[in-house]
């Protein structure tokens, strides 16, 4: 029993399931609807509104004296496994693992003197939903699995020249992780924690010229020692406090924003991303006491964007974008939890300014997934459970694809 409170533990910190539904690992990039229809291409050097925040605060100070924006995310992963476990437990392949998600943001900006912006922003970094059916034949490894996280951005921007421009914020950041999966006799067993980090980001600016502007970001790791238990809904005799500590990645963009006629907008991205620091998973009890290690081995990854706008008219803008974003997980450490594959982005978007003073945006993104292939081994209590634990290997591939409706109201005031 206590081995498979150990397994069970060490899938705490595997909350980033949700991997399904937006960039690859488990960053969820969905920070306003205005870049979504543009693939995300460009968001460090765009500043079209005060989303910004996120994407690089420094380009608050092309924003009014006043604006909010205020965003919401529908987003729908289909994830599908096929294939077998072995030895056979019984059950079928789980159904559809995705689950519709609403993903909100806001974000507040203000001139504070001619030169100086603050901003605010509330978001969502990490995280979302994924859950197999109950009985599947991979239960034992994987039922449910949900993350929440809420991330408070205050920000300032600087404009240090006519070109140049500033930014850096804070980021506040709660996480809150519950999984279950099936422990056979002991019931279901569930893994829930939480805790609060902190990091920053920091934003660059540069415009050579009327028509182009260069944006460099970064963001940095959060560290995270989520608090919670283990609890089995029969034996409850094995319940208790565990702890799981995880870095989220730092990230850094180089973006492109220009102005190629007073009709098109040209939007161009490279995103790189440090998962190679979630190498392994350590969990511990209270007071210290080892219960499992975890190789996870993942490596860094890079999202290539490209987008354009067209300006129909005065009021009405239409955008498009492709993306491509790399897994950081291979075929040899993929697991039923993070079943990611390597993602293309296919979107469209439109703004409808409906004054000189607010905006509607909304955009449309379809991910395609490729085809990833497990091959995962882990130790269960099988009955009449013998001593040893039996490994069960779920292996087969899985199919997935990702479906993004996003919505925005931008008001200046």
């Amino acid at each position: 029993m206590l081995h498979r409170v150990n397994r069970l533990a060490a899938c705490l910190a595997l909350a980033g399931c949700a991997n399904l539904a937006h960039a690859a690992g488990f960053a969820l990039i969905e920070q306003n609807a205005s870049g979504l229809g543009n693939a995300y291409a460009g968001q460090a050097a765009a500043a079209a509104d005060a989303s910004t925040i996120f994407f690089n605060p420094a380009g608050m100070t092309y924003l009014p004296d006043r604006q909010v924006v205020l965003v919401g995310h529908l987003i729908k992963p289909e994830a599908r496994f096929s294939g077998t476990v072995s030895p056979d437990i019984g059950g079928g392949n789980g159904g559809d693992a995705g689950g519709l998600a609403l993903v909100p943001n806001a974000y507040f900006a203000f001139r504070l003197t001619p030169d100086v912006h603050l901003g605010l922003g509330v978001n969502a970094p990490f995280g979302l939903k994924t859950e197999y059916d109950s009985t599947w034949a991979g239960r034992t490894q994987a039922i449910k699995s949900e993350l929440k996280t809420v991330n408070l951005n205050p920000s300032i921007a600087w404009k240090a020249s006519e070109s140049l421009s500033l930014g850096a914020g804070l980021s506040i950041q709660y996480a809150e992780a519950t999984l279950s999966n099936s422990a056979n006799g002991a019931g279901i067993a569930t893994v829930h924690g939480d805790d609060y980090g902190w990091g920053f980001n920091l934003g660059l600016l540069w415009q050579p010229s009327a028509a182009t502007r260069v944006g460099v970001a970064y963001r940095s790791e959060v560290e995270q020692k989520l608090k919670g238990g283990v609890d089995f809904s029969v034996a409850t005799i094995a319940n208790g406090p565990v702890t799981a500590d995880i870095t989220l990645p730092d990230s850094a963009s180089l973006s492109l924003f220009h102005e190629l006629s007073p009709k098109w907008d040209l939007l161009a991205d490279v995103t790189w991303t440090g998962w190679s620091d979630f190498d392994e998973l350590r969990i511990v009890r209270n007071g210290g006491v080892g219960l499992g290690l975890t190789e996870e081995n993942w490596s860094d990854n890079y999202r290539y964007s490209l987008g354009a706008n067209y300006h129909l008219s005065d009021r009405v803008i239409l955008r498009g974008g492709v993306a491509f974003d790399e897994t950081p997980v291979s075929d040899a450490f993929r697991t039923a939890r993070i079943p990611d594959g390597d993602h293309t982005w296919i979107a469209l978007g439109a703004q409808y300014k409906l004054s000189p003073h607010s905006a509607i945006d909304v955009g449309y993104t379809h991910l395609f997934i490729k085809n990833a292939r497990i091959n995962k081994t882990e130790y269960s209590y099988l009955p009449p459970q013998p001593n040893p634990p039996t490994p069960v290997t779920l292996s087969g591939t899985y199919e997935a694809s990702v479906d993004i409706l996003s919505a925005q109201f931008t008001l200046n005031f």
